[in-house]
């Protein structure tokens, strides 16, 4: 037969417990369906696949931004942008990004 053990509740201000430090609380991230990639039309200059690309990381961007609570473009700055650019896995953006991001946000 084995005995049961009574587990004692420890005391959270005990000198040894360490505490972890407090974490900025961010929200979760929508989980949207990746839609599958279409390959770019060929032909056109460079100007335009940099333009083409920026854009559609700009869009990334501001969803993602829209999804943390930011919907103004004032309350959007550079750190911000490039904080979440980092959370989402996208490279950090330019300042030229940056202004984009903010365009696409009311």
């Amino acid at each position: 037969m084995t005995a049961v053990r009574s587990r004692t509740p420890r005391s959270h201000s005990h000198p040894t417990t360490r505490t972890a430090p407090p974490q900025q609380h961010l929200p979760k991230m929508s989980t949207l369906p990746v839609l599958p990639k279409k390959p770019l039309p060929p032909g056109r200059p460079r100007e335009w696949y940099e333009a083409h690309n920026r854009r559609l990381k700009a869009m990334r961007i501001a969803i993602a931004l829209l999804d943390t609570g930011v919907h103004t473009a004032a309350q959007a700055r550079n750190r911000t942008i490039r904080t979440t650019a980092h959370r989402i896995g996208v490279h950090p953006p330019s300042l030229t990004t940056c202004r984009l991001v903010r365009s696409l946000l009311p």
